[in-house]
């Protein structure tokens, strides 16, 4: 038996017919009559099984370790390609149809039967609603974080919705299963024996395989292959007989991986690429090295949230005496465990876990079991992009991480507004406007003698009643000191508990709108202050102003009616003008003092307003240029928070968690 040759007419409707054109055949002529060294394939006419060849088609080898043919094609198989109308594009068959049983005919012509040249459509890739809102989550979640986050941290999130939004865009009927193995595990042995046929080499020379091989068991999946790399020459068909006895692996894309612990890094680097693309992986152990570290450490324990696409089969088991397989299978289930990765046993989801021998058949038959209820569900791709979405999640985690309740507390924000105010010298300020107040009442209210004293000591003073906010012209209003205190106080409450880049945009937010503070804060202060001029006066102040001058006639009605009596003008009678006297004398001072605790209470009155204006002008200056800039770092990182927790989900927390 051999592989066949696949032409997708789903994906190449226009490459069919019977008979192939006038035109087109001497250009077929050629590339039949090509060097067989051209392109590493050797004849490189219309693909198809190719006969047995000499020594020197063993050689003709292409350089990535793939099969090629050799320099002469079997009649019977150019007469198929001719008759199917492949091209040079179409799945090729390479070294294999060089090694085929020569008793094998009649198998691969009845396998070669033409399929029907009507294209049919393949539906894309549809996700369900849970999914598709968790991509929406997380590509929002990107879109917020790219400018407090760097490259590096958001690099897997971007690559899992790239390949998401490519994945989406594909076949939604084929599965992509790749199978891994360490060197000499038998997974080429066991692509072999799940297709029916020899397609992948096999031997006793490491590495075997150089290339990833694909096998697909049905029409449309020449995209999905082409998104893995695979050239049309390394892309093989099934048996026919195999696809008809199980229909259900229709759909089924098989790949071959190179040995991930090769001892060539392209093998690996090819492993690790294709990995990261397929929608299911089955990784083949064998009893030496089912255990060794490379796989687990790399691989299966990164891989554990994609447990529910990933099979375990421990192979080569006829080399195993008695009860061993079953005891050698039981400790690569606790190894398993100890990865975290799930094992789906009774009826639980997560990984399944074979014992099979390629080499023999036993227990092919259940992993094909297997593989076919895996393929008929349709599911794995979008299984296998929600584990994807679930590790980008787990990485991120330290990113949007809180160590406990964020955010800027009231409290805080009335300590950095009261901070500033005290910068600006609200306090002083108030206090001084009522100072202000009560001299001014002092000196309105006053009596004269009081006044003209009080006159003669503040001849060289400012005009009464204006408050001189600054004592020198180089000493500033704003304490810059203290400005700069409140700053990085409310800077690193409120950054506390935050991931480093969030904690880190905050404070450089708070530093940012502190520049220039302080300058602005004194230009708030001089047109804050108080007005030019004498304060606003109650109405009260006229009725003491006329009693105090009333006091002072008396004092002088009282003073010229004594002085009359000593010069002789008026009759002796010292009675009325000593009382007239004393009562100017006494009620002078009387009004004075009535006046001054009178005016307590409007020049308090006064001294607040004063101190509630530079207050509120300190308050909006500090908002605008501190707390809202913060304020807006940290409503954007709760967004960001809720984005992340739609990501998370509720069924991927418990294994982010456990991870």
């Amino acid at each position: 038996m051999t592989a066949v040759t696949d032409q997708d007419h789903t994906e190449h409707p226009d490459r069919r017919g019977d008979t192939p054109r006038d035109e087109d055949r001497p250009e077929r002529d050629d590339r039949e009559h090509a060097h067989p060294g051209e392109g590493g394939r050797g004849a490189s006419g219309p693909p198809g099984p190719s006969g047995p060849s000499g020594p020197s088609g063993e050689d003709d080898r292409d350089g990535a370790g793939g099969p090629s043919r050799g320099d002469r094609a079997d009649p019977a198989a150019d007469h198929r390609a001719r008759r199917t109308g492949t091209g040079a594009e179409a799945w090729d068959d390479g070294l294999i149809a060089r090694r085929v049983a020569e008793n094998a005919g009649a198998e691969q012509s009845a396998a070669t039967e033409p399929r029907s040249p009507v294209p049919r459509p393949v539906p894309p890739l549809a996700y369900d609603t849970p999914l598709r809102l968790r991509l929406e989550a997380l590509r929002e979640l990107v879109g917020l974080s790219r400018t407090r986050l760097d490259n590096r941290t958001l690099a897997e999130a971007g690559r899992v919705l790239e390949e998401a939004a490519v994945r989406r865009r594909l076949s939604g009927q084929h599965t992509v299963v790749a199978i891994a193995g360490a060197t000499g595990s038998g997974k080429s042995q066991l692509f072999n024996a799940l297709a029916g046929v020899a397609i992948s080499e096999t031997g006793v020379r490491r590495p075997t395989t150089a290339a990833p091989i694909a096998c697909s068991w049905s029409d449309g999946a020449a995209s999905l292959v082409e998104r893995l790399g695979i050239p049309p020459r390394l892309r093989r068909r099934p048996l026919q007989a195999t696809v008809d006895a199980d229909e259900r692996l229709r759909g089924l894309v098989l790949v071959d991986l190179p040995d991930h612990d090769s001892a060539a890094v392209q093998h690996r680097e090819q492993v690790d690429r294709v990995l990261a693309l397929v929608d299911a992986v089955i990784w083949v152990v064998d009893p030496e090295k089912y255990a060794d570290a490379m796989l687990h450490e790399r691989y299966l324990r990164p891989m554990a949230a994609h447990a529910e696409v990933m099979f375990v089969v421990l192979n080569q088991i006829d080399r195993l005496p008695g009860e061993a397989a079953d005891q050698v299978l039981d400790d690569l289930r606790r190894l398993l465990d100890e990865d975290g990765v799930a094992l789906g046993e009774y009826g639980e989801p997560g990984t399944t876990v074979l014992a099979l021998s390629a080499l023999t058949g036993d227990g092919v038959g259940e992993l094909r079991e297997a593989l076919s209820r895996f393929v008929v569900e349709r599911g794995a791709p979008a299984r296998r992009i929600s584990a994807d979405v679930d590790v980008a999640a787990a990485r991120l985690w330290p990113a949007y991480a809180t160590r406990g309740r964020a955010g800027l507390s009231e409290e805080a924000r009335e300590e950095f507004l009261d901070r500033l105010a005290d910068a600006v010298g609200a306090t002083a300020a108030g206090e001084a406007a009522e100072r202000a107040w009560l001299r001014n009442a002092n000196r309105a209210c006053g009596t004269p003698w009081l006044r003209l004293w009080r006159w003669c000591q503040d001849r060289g003073d400012p005009v009464t009643g204006r408050q001189l906010l600054r004592g020198q012209d180089d000493e500033e209003i704003t304490a810059r000191q203290r400005v700069e205190q409140a700053v990085r106080t409310v800077a690193d409450r409120a950054s506390a508990g935050l991931p480093a880049s969030w904690a880190q945009a905050v404070r450089e937010a708070a530093v940012r709108g502190s520049q220039g503070l302080p300058e602005a804060l004194d230009e708030l202060a001089v047109r804050a202050g108080l007005p030019p001029g004498r304060p606003p006066r109650p109405g009260w102040w006229p009725v003491a102003v006329l009693a105090q001058a009333s006091m002072t006639v008396l004092q002088f009605v009282g003073g010229l009616w004594l002085l009359g009596q000593i010069i002789g003008v008026v009759s002796p009678n010292l009675g009325v003008p000593v009382l007239l006297m004393v009562i100017g004398i006494v009620g002078g001072p009387l009004i004075e003092w009535s006046c001054r605790m009178a005016a307590r209470g409007p020049a308090r009155r006064y001294g607040q307003e004063a101190e509630r204006r530079l207050r509120e002008a300190a308050s909006g200056c500090g908002r605008a240029r501190v707390l809202d800039p913060v304020a807006a770092e940290l409503l954007r990182y709760r967004e960001v928070r809720e984005q992340y927790g739609r990501v998370v989900g509720v069924g991927a927390g418990a294994r982010i968690g456990g991870g």
